[in-house]
């Protein structure tokens, strides 16, 4: 053997594969980002960006728990009321300052303020902040609260760069587009159009991370005005990887170069009535009318293709305190458009038969009260294709009974802003974002009616918020769960939302995509959950150690 031959045996005998540290990784949304803060965010796409770029004390693992991030490690006092953080060593922000404990707490506070109105401020109320030093924070919970951990995975703001802007001007900030945080990519450049419209973040690995430098060196994160154009640009391989793809677009996004991760999401979708709008709502049978004309399965298969499991409840399947009541006669029954046209007959409102009204065409069938008005309502959704066709779908359903519904689409952002949290809508199809240890309370508890409380359906019920305050303090899972099983029938008994499904995340990624072991996740966002352990090439490196 020539010493070249000598040299790759020896080189093959005494090495092993691992990752290498370079490569590009592109991947596409649907959507534009407005705005990277994680007290102020409200869509996916801002979550997704934050996820890469900022980091809380805890981060997602990606399989259902938590692990430390910026924490070292933290305790959790006997009674449950202290939980006491200490720092990693030597953090420092992505622009070279040290990340200290005052970062922390200010963060805290500003989330706590209600002059931002920041959607995470329901997490933090009642939580006093101490900090002990630059490295070790301390967090009082008023009362004990289960899933507090849940809180701290929040990303962190960094209190040199907030620190001087008025409260009443945070919104506006250019840091909300140009941010700085202490997560796995930091900034390296932002592309826009000839509008200024942002098309392109290139983000750079973050040498200084607190679970490691990056394998991959950049990630670019593009963003594209509908689906259509995103799966162009991924059937050209402009990017490796396409998030949250309607699984009617599957067949268009799979590939022998590419892979199909169906990931658990524990979101529950469903129709929200607004009462305040439409009086007909406040009654259960009715509510329970319009229930009962929907066709679950029909969605899930026709919408989802199967990627979806049909949902009665407000917990999802798998989650902590789900109810398994899909065959219970005694809480949940089947598509019956027949019981659903009994009950609305009992409420005052019949058919009107083609030909009975001379005002009325021909080919419709109409649902009227004795005035001879319409039974019609408006229902508001997001632009997204899954959404949208359920929307179609429940038109459909309801309209065989002569009922009228609108629909009126929106863009994400416009929804939020403009109906969900002025509350302008009659009826409103949503997803509730479930987490890991759920807690009901924002989206059921009557507090939480108003802006910028989650509780979309204006639910009031007494003895829904003893249970939601009480299952919350609860340290014992076994207590907290008969709690949220009773909350839960108590929903299904008073038909406070038409629960409909609770679908997969679709990610589709390049196959030469390696270190991606994420199965569960709360948030689109998550599926970064181990991001710095992805990687596109690798190196042989020697093990003579490990022999």
């Amino acid at each position: 053997m020539g010493v070249a031959g000598l040299v790759w045996g020896i080189n093959n005998t005494f090495s092993k594969e691992a990752p290498a540290n370079r490569g590009t990784w592109r991947e596409g949304v649907v959507g534009l980002p407005h705005t990277t803060n994680p007290l102020l965010a409200l869509s996916d796409t801002d979550r997704d960006l934050i996820s890469l770029i900022y980091a809380g004390l805890m981060r997602p693992d990606g399989l259902g728990r938590l692990q430390n991030s910026l924490a070292e490690n933290y305790t959790i006092s006997p009674d449950g009321l202290v939980y006491t953080f200490i720092l990693k060593e030597n953090l420092t922000w992505q622009d070279g300052k040290p990340f200290t404990t005052n970062d922390i707490a200010f963060t805290i506070a500003l989330a706590q303020n209600p002059e931002l109105k920041s959607p995470v401020r329901a997490s933090w109320e009642g939580v006093n902040v101490a900090i002990k030093n630059d490295r070790e924070i301390e967090f009082r919970l008023e009362q004990t609260y289960a899933p507090f951990l849940e809180n701290t995975t929040l990303g962190i703001l960094p209190k040199h760069i907030w620190n001087g802007i008025p409260i009443e001007q945070l919104s506006l900030s250019k840091f909300n587009i140009e941010p700085v945080g202490a997560g796995p990519y930091k900034v390296n450049a932002i592309e826009r159009n000839s509008s200024g419209i942002i098309t392109k973040y290139v983000l750079q690995a973050f040498k200084d991370y607190a679970l490691g430098e990056p394998f991959i060196s950049s990630f670019e994160f593009r963003f594209y005005p509908s689906e259509r154009s995103l799966l162009a640009a991924f059937e050209k391989r402009e990017i490796n990887g396409i998030a949250g793809i309607s699984p009617q677009r599957l067949p268009d996004a799979e590939h022998q170069w590419t892979t199909l991760h169906a990931l658990t999401l524990p979101r529950v979708f469903g129709i929200f009535f607004n009462q305040n709008k439409k009086d007909a709502f406040s009654k259960q049978e009715i509510r329970e009318a319009l229930r009962r004309a929907v066709d679950r399965e029909r969605i899930t298969k026709e919408v989802f293709g199967g990627f979806a499991k049909s949902l009665f409840s407000p917990i999802p399947p798998g989650t902590l305190g789900a109810l398994d009541i899909a065959n219970d006669p005694s809480f949940v029954s089947m598509s019956s458009p027949e019981e659903a046209l009994r009950l609305f007959e009992r409420n005052g409102w019949s058919q009107k038969i083609p030909g009975e009204n001379k005002d009325m065409p021909t080919n419709t069938t109409k649902l009227t009260n004795k005035k001879g008005d319409i039974f019609r309502f408006t229902l508001a959704t997001s632009n997204v294709p899954d959404l949208v066709r359920t929307a179609e779908l429940l038109k459909e359903m309801w309209g065989a009974l002569g009922i009228e519904v609108e629909l009126r689409i929106f863009e994400a952002s416009d929804l939020n802003q403009n109906v969900i949290r002025p509350r302008e809508y009659e009826a409103l199809l949503f997803g509730e974002i479930v987490g890991r240890d759920p807690d009901p309370f924002s989206f059921w508890h009557s507090s939480q009616r108003n802006d910028p409380g989650l509780n979309i359906a204006l639910y009031t019920n007494a003895m829904v918020d003893t249970l939601l305050e009480k299952a919350r303090m609860l340290s014992d899972e076994a207590e907290r769960k008969e709690k949220y099983e009773a909350f839960q029938k108590e929903i299904i008994r008073d038909d406070a939302a038409i629960f409909l499904y609770s679908p997969l995340y679709l990610y589709i990624t390049d196959n030469r995509l390696k270190g991606f072991n994420t199965e569960n996740i709360t948030v689109p966002a998550e599926r970064y959950a181990n991001i710095h352990a992805w990687y596109l090439h690798t190196k042989k490196v020697f093990s003579f150690f490990n022999l």
